[in-house]
Protein backbone atom coordinates (compact mmCIF):
# COMPACT_ATOMS: atom_id res chain seq x y z
CA UNK A 1 0.00 0.00 0.00
CA UNK A 2 2.31 2.82 -1.32
CA UNK A 3 1.39 6.25 -0.48
CA UNK A 4 1.70 7.10 -4.15
CA UNK A 5 -1.37 4.07 -4.56
CA UNK A 6 -3.23 5.80 -1.84
CA UNK A 7 -2.62 9.29 -3.36
CA UNK A 8 -4.02 8.01 -6.88
CA UNK A 9 -7.05 6.16 -5.76
CA UNK A 10 -8.05 9.35 -3.82
CA UNK A 11 -8.07 11.21 -6.72
CA UNK A 12 -10.04 8.96 -9.18
CA UNK A 13 -12.21 6.74 -6.36
CA UNK A 14 -15.46 7.41 -5.46
CA UNK A 15 -16.18 10.94 -5.10
CA UNK A 16 -18.41 9.74 -1.86
CA UNK A 17 -15.53 8.64 0.03
CA UNK A 18 -13.15 11.54 -0.86
CA UNK A 19 -14.20 13.23 2.91
CA UNK A 20 -12.01 9.70 4.07
CA UNK A 21 -8.97 10.53 2.30
CA UNK A 22 -6.85 12.04 4.87
CA UNK A 23 -8.02 9.38 7.53
CA UNK A 24 -6.76 6.87 4.73
CA UNK A 25 -3.27 8.21 3.87
CA UNK A 26 -2.47 9.25 7.86
CA UNK A 27 -3.39 5.60 8.57
CA UNK A 28 -1.22 4.23 5.68
CA UNK A 29 1.53 6.25 7.25
CA UNK A 30 0.75 5.03 10.67
CA UNK A 31 0.58 1.35 9.54
CA UNK A 32 4.39 2.34 8.16
CA UNK A 33 5.42 3.56 11.00
CA UNK A 34 4.86 0.79 13.16
CA UNK A 35 6.10 -1.55 10.91
CA UNK A 36 9.38 0.09 10.98
CA UNK A 37 9.48 0.09 14.84
CA UNK A 38 8.54 -3.81 14.93
CA UNK A 39 11.44 -4.48 12.19
CA UNK A 40 13.62 -1.79 13.58
CA UNK A 41 16.86 -4.37 14.59
CA UNK A 42 16.42 -6.67 11.98
CA UNK A 43 18.18 -6.96 8.48
CA UNK A 44 15.06 -6.12 7.00
CA UNK A 45 13.76 -3.00 8.55
CA UNK A 46 11.15 -1.85 6.35
CA UNK A 47 12.56 0.79 4.44
CA UNK A 48 10.50 2.74 2.29
CA UNK A 49 11.04 0.68 -0.78
CA UNK A 50 8.41 -1.76 1.16
CA UNK A 51 5.93 0.89 0.44
CA UNK A 52 5.44 0.20 -3.63
CA UNK A 53 5.43 -3.70 -2.71
CA UNK A 54 7.13 -4.54 -6.05
CA UNK A 55 10.10 -5.94 -7.39
CA UNK A 56 11.91 -5.76 -10.64
CA UNK A 57 10.61 -6.10 -13.84
CA UNK A 58 7.31 -5.23 -12.28
CA UNK A 59 7.26 -8.58 -10.92
CA UNK A 60 5.26 -8.26 -7.30
CA UNK A 61 6.83 -9.93 -4.70
CA UNK A 62 4.75 -12.06 -1.91
CA UNK A 63 7.30 -12.61 0.82
CA UNK A 64 6.91 -13.08 4.26
CA UNK A 65 7.76 -9.47 4.44
CA UNK A 66 5.48 -8.06 1.50
CA UNK A 67 2.91 -10.18 4.01
CA UNK A 68 3.25 -7.79 7.21
CA UNK A 69 3.36 -4.63 4.88
CA UNK A 70 0.16 -5.19 3.75
CA UNK A 71 -2.03 -6.28 6.93
CA UNK A 72 -0.21 -3.65 8.91
CA UNK A 73 -1.05 -0.74 6.38
CA UNK A 74 -4.61 -2.14 6.32
CA UNK A 75 -4.66 -2.45 9.86
CA UNK A 76 -3.62 0.96 9.95
CA UNK A 77 -6.45 2.29 7.79
CA UNK A 78 -9.33 0.61 9.25
CA UNK A 79 -8.14 1.37 12.68
CA UNK A 80 -7.72 5.54 11.75
CA UNK A 81 -10.44 5.58 10.46
CA UNK A 82 -12.59 3.72 13.08
CA UNK A 83 -10.99 6.04 15.70
CA UNK A 84 -12.12 9.19 13.34
CA UNK A 85 -15.43 7.74 13.70
CA UNK A 86 -15.61 7.40 17.28
CA UNK A 87 -14.24 11.07 17.50
CA UNK A 88 -17.43 12.16 15.25
CA UNK A 89 -15.29 13.30 12.57
CA UNK A 90 -17.47 11.68 9.52
CA UNK A 91 -20.91 13.20 9.87
CA UNK A 92 -21.94 9.63 8.58
CA UNK A 93 -21.14 7.78 11.24
CA UNK A 94 -20.92 7.21 14.83
CA UNK A 95 -20.49 5.39 17.71
CA UNK A 96 -21.51 1.61 17.54
CA UNK A 97 -24.47 1.58 19.65
CA UNK A 98 -26.75 -1.39 18.08
CA UNK A 99 -26.02 -3.54 20.88
CA UNK A 100 -27.01 -1.21 23.56
CA UNK A 101 -29.11 -2.27 26.18
CA UNK A 102 -28.40 -6.14 25.46
CA UNK A 103 -27.13 -8.29 28.70
CA UNK A 104 -23.33 -9.11 27.86
CA UNK A 105 -22.78 -11.65 30.15
CA UNK A 106 -23.53 -12.29 34.15
CA UNK A 107 -23.51 -9.09 35.64
CA UNK A 108 -23.08 -6.38 32.66
CA UNK A 109 -25.28 -5.41 29.91
CA UNK A 110 -23.80 -3.53 26.64
CA UNK A 111 -23.81 0.53 26.93
CA UNK A 112 -21.98 3.00 25.94
CA UNK A 113 -20.22 4.31 22.74
CA UNK A 114 -18.30 0.99 20.87
CA UNK A 115 -15.89 1.82 18.66
CA UNK A 116 -17.43 1.38 15.40
CA UNK A 117 -15.03 -0.96 13.58
CA UNK A 118 -17.63 -2.36 11.22
CA UNK A 119 -17.76 0.98 9.30
CA UNK A 120 -13.77 1.42 9.52
CA UNK A 121 -13.72 -2.22 8.07
CA UNK A 122 -16.35 -1.88 5.61
CA UNK A 123 -14.52 1.56 3.61
CA UNK A 124 -10.93 0.32 4.47
CA UNK A 125 -12.20 -2.17 2.71
CA UNK A 126 -13.09 0.20 -0.64
CA UNK A 127 -10.26 1.76 -0.44
CA UNK A 128 -7.23 -1.00 0.45
CA UNK A 129 -8.49 -4.01 -1.69
CA UNK A 130 -9.46 -1.60 -4.84
CA UNK A 131 -5.55 -1.50 -4.88
CA UNK A 132 -5.04 -5.10 -5.93
CA UNK A 133 -6.11 -4.85 -9.43
CA UNK A 134 -4.35 -8.11 -10.23
CA UNK A 135 -5.84 -11.57 -10.64
CA UNK A 136 -3.38 -13.78 -10.03
CA UNK A 137 -2.00 -15.42 -6.92
CA UNK A 138 -0.70 -12.80 -5.73
CA UNK A 139 -3.39 -10.74 -5.77
CA UNK A 140 -5.34 -13.17 -3.73
CA UNK A 141 -2.23 -13.79 -1.04
CA UNK A 142 -2.25 -9.65 -0.86
CA UNK A 143 -6.18 -9.66 -0.50
CA UNK A 144 -5.90 -12.52 2.00
CA UNK A 145 -3.07 -10.51 4.10
CA UNK A 146 -5.29 -7.34 3.73
CA UNK A 147 -8.06 -9.07 5.48
CA UNK A 148 -5.55 -10.45 8.32
CA UNK A 149 -5.08 -6.97 9.11
CA UNK A 150 -8.38 -5.99 9.63
CA UNK A 151 -9.17 -9.22 11.48
CA UNK A 152 -6.27 -7.90 14.04
CA UNK A 153 -7.99 -4.39 14.74
CA UNK A 154 -11.33 -6.49 15.85
CA UNK A 155 -9.35 -9.70 17.07
CA UNK A 156 -7.39 -7.11 19.78
CA UNK A 157 -10.18 -4.56 20.80
CA UNK A 158 -10.55 -4.66 25.06
CA UNK A 159 -13.84 -4.65 26.63
CA UNK A 160 -13.88 -1.70 29.08
CA UNK A 161 -17.02 -1.91 31.74
CA UNK A 162 -18.21 1.31 34.15
CA UNK A 163 -20.23 0.46 37.48
CA UNK A 164 -23.35 1.23 38.70
CA UNK A 165 -25.61 0.61 41.76
CA UNK A 166 -25.90 2.14 44.91
CA UNK A 167 -22.89 3.79 46.59
CA UNK A 168 -20.82 2.29 43.76
CA UNK A 169 -21.76 -1.25 44.62
CA UNK A 170 -21.21 -2.04 41.05
CA UNK A 171 -24.17 -4.57 41.44
CA UNK A 172 -24.47 -3.89 37.31
CA UNK A 173 -22.07 -3.10 35.12
CA UNK A 174 -22.07 -1.05 31.45
CA UNK A 175 -19.47 -2.08 28.79
CA UNK A 176 -18.06 -1.31 25.75
CA UNK A 177 -15.62 -2.41 22.91
CA UNK A 178 -12.90 -0.31 22.39
CA UNK A 179 -9.61 -0.58 20.07
CA UNK A 180 -6.73 -1.37 21.91
CA UNK A 181 -3.23 0.45 21.34
CA UNK A 182 -2.27 0.35 17.80
CA UNK A 183 1.45 -0.85 19.04
CA UNK A 184 -0.42 -4.15 20.51
CA UNK A 185 -2.03 -4.39 17.38
CA UNK A 186 1.29 -4.46 15.47
CA UNK A 187 2.65 -6.80 18.37
CA UNK A 188 -0.07 -9.36 17.38
CA UNK A 189 0.71 -9.21 13.99
CA UNK A 190 4.51 -9.78 14.01
CA UNK A 191 3.56 -12.33 16.02
CA UNK A 192 1.45 -13.66 12.97
CA UNK A 193 4.78 -12.91 10.37
CA UNK A 194 6.59 -15.20 12.62
CA UNK A 195 4.06 -18.16 12.17
CA UNK A 196 2.86 -17.34 8.66
CA UNK A 197 2.01 -20.30 5.96
CA UNK A 198 3.97 -20.95 3.26
CA UNK A 199 2.11 -21.78 0.30
CA UNK A 200 3.07 -24.72 -2.09
CA UNK A 201 1.09 -24.20 -5.36
CA UNK A 202 0.39 -26.93 -7.97
CA UNK A 203 2.53 -25.54 -10.51
CA UNK A 204 1.85 -27.17 -13.37
CA UNK A 205 -1.87 -26.29 -12.45
CA UNK A 206 -0.91 -22.97 -12.04
CA UNK A 207 0.71 -22.78 -15.48
CA UNK A 208 -2.80 -22.76 -16.73
CA UNK A 209 -3.35 -19.17 -16.24
CA UNK A 210 -7.03 -18.22 -15.70
CA UNK A 211 -8.40 -21.33 -16.62
CA UNK A 212 -10.83 -23.44 -14.06
CA UNK A 213 -7.81 -25.64 -12.83
CA UNK A 214 -5.81 -22.75 -12.16
CA UNK A 215 -8.88 -21.20 -10.05
CA UNK A 216 -9.35 -24.45 -8.63
CA UNK A 217 -5.92 -25.60 -7.62
CA UNK A 218 -5.41 -22.13 -6.05
CA UNK A 219 -8.85 -22.03 -3.98
CA UNK A 220 -7.82 -25.09 -2.54
CA UNK A 221 -4.89 -23.58 -1.32
CA UNK A 222 -6.56 -20.87 0.40
CA UNK A 223 -8.66 -23.73 1.67
CA UNK A 224 -6.74 -24.89 4.53
CA UNK A 225 -5.60 -21.01 5.55
CA UNK A 226 -7.12 -19.89 8.63
CA UNK A 227 -8.46 -16.23 8.11
CA UNK A 228 -6.65 -14.45 10.81
CA UNK A 229 -2.64 -16.07 9.20
CA UNK A 230 -0.45 -13.95 6.98
CA UNK A 231 0.80 -16.09 4.12
CA UNK A 232 3.16 -16.07 1.39
CA UNK A 233 4.67 -17.23 -1.75
CA UNK A 234 7.99 -16.86 -2.09
CA UNK A 235 11.45 -17.09 0.35
CA UNK A 236 12.62 -14.70 1.39
CA UNK A 237 16.34 -13.48 0.50
CA UNK A 238 19.41 -13.03 3.20
CA UNK A 239 18.36 -8.96 2.98
CA UNK A 240 22.33 -8.86 4.39
CA UNK A 241 23.53 -7.68 1.15
CA UNK A 242 22.76 -4.24 -1.05
CA UNK A 243 20.31 -5.34 -3.79
CA UNK A 244 19.77 -1.94 -5.65
CA UNK A 245 16.86 -3.27 -8.36
CA UNK A 246 14.91 -5.04 -5.33
CA UNK A 247 14.75 -2.22 -3.20
CA UNK A 248 17.51 -4.02 -0.59
CA UNK A 249 20.01 -2.09 1.29
CA UNK A 250 22.18 -4.51 2.94
CA UNK A 251 22.81 -4.08 6.55
CA UNK A 252 25.90 -2.26 6.05
CA UNK A 253 26.09 1.30 7.81
CA UNK A 254 23.38 0.26 10.31
CA UNK A 255 23.58 0.69 13.50
CA UNK A 256 23.14 -2.05 16.46
CA UNK A 257 22.63 -2.60 19.86
CA UNK A 258 25.58 -3.95 22.22
CA UNK A 259 24.95 -2.25 25.42
CA UNK A 260 22.35 -0.13 27.16
CA UNK A 261 19.00 -0.39 29.39
CA UNK A 262 16.34 -2.06 29.30
CA UNK A 263 17.50 -4.11 26.18
CA UNK A 264 15.69 -7.19 25.15
CA UNK A 265 17.58 -10.36 24.39
CA UNK A 266 16.41 -9.84 20.55
CA UNK A 267 17.85 -5.82 20.54
CA UNK A 268 21.31 -7.39 22.41
CA UNK A 269 22.31 -9.78 19.65
CA UNK A 270 21.37 -7.29 16.87
CA UNK A 271 24.79 -6.77 16.30
CA UNK A 272 25.39 -10.48 15.33
CA UNK A 273 22.56 -10.32 13.33
CA UNK A 274 23.34 -7.77 11.39
CA UNK A 275 26.68 -7.71 11.28
CA UNK A 276 28.64 -10.80 11.74
CA UNK A 277 26.27 -12.97 10.25
CA UNK A 278 26.30 -10.84 7.06
CA UNK A 279 29.93 -11.11 6.88
CA UNK A 280 30.23 -7.61 8.43
CA UNK A 281 32.29 -6.60 11.70
CA UNK A 282 31.07 -4.17 14.27
CA UNK A 283 32.71 -0.62 14.61
CA UNK A 284 32.28 1.67 17.47
CA UNK A 285 32.15 5.61 16.60
CA UNK A 286 31.83 8.06 19.67
CA UNK A 287 28.95 10.09 18.59
CA UNK A 288 27.87 13.71 20.26
CA UNK A 289 24.30 13.75 21.51
CA UNK A 290 22.74 17.05 22.90
CA UNK A 291 20.01 16.86 25.67
CA UNK A 292 18.26 18.97 27.84
CA UNK A 293 19.60 18.66 31.35
CA UNK A 294 19.83 20.38 34.62
CA UNK A 295 16.14 21.48 34.34
CA UNK A 296 14.39 23.79 36.74
CA UNK A 297 10.93 24.84 37.52
CA UNK A 298 9.83 28.03 37.89
CA UNK A 299 7.21 29.58 39.43
CA UNK A 300 4.73 29.89 37.65
CA UNK A 301 4.58 27.89 35.40
CA UNK A 302 7.60 26.88 33.20
CA UNK A 303 10.47 24.54 32.87
CA UNK A 304 13.63 25.53 32.12
CA UNK A 305 16.51 23.41 30.70
CA UNK A 306 20.15 23.75 30.19
CA UNK A 307 21.65 21.72 26.88
CA UNK A 308 24.30 20.04 27.64
CA UNK A 309 26.35 17.67 24.95
CA UNK A 310 28.04 14.14 25.45
CA UNK A 311 29.62 11.93 23.90
CA UNK A 312 27.76 8.23 23.31
CA UNK A 313 29.30 5.01 22.09
CA UNK A 314 27.44 3.79 18.93
CA UNK A 315 27.78 0.72 17.01
CA UNK A 316 27.94 0.28 13.57
CA UNK A 317 28.13 -2.57 10.61
CA UNK A 318 31.44 -2.24 8.66
CA UNK A 319 33.31 -4.33 6.20
CA UNK A 320 35.90 -6.31 7.13
CA UNK A 321 38.75 -4.10 5.40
Amino acid sequence: LCCRSVNNFLMTGPKAYLTYSSSVAAGAHSGMEECKFQFGWERWNCPESALQLSTHNRLRSATRETSFVHAISSAGVMYTLTRNCSMGDFESCGCDDSRNGRVGGRGWVWGGCSDNVEFGERISKLFVDALETGHDTRALINLHNNEAGRLAVKTTMKRTCKCHGVSGSCSIQTCWLQLAEFREIGNYLKIKYNQAHKLEMDKRRMRAGNSADSRGATAETFHHVHATELVFLEDSPDYCTRNASLGHHGTEGRECLQTGKNLSQWEKRSCRRLCTECGLRVEERRTEVVASCNCKFHWCCTVRCEQCRQLVAKHFCARRD
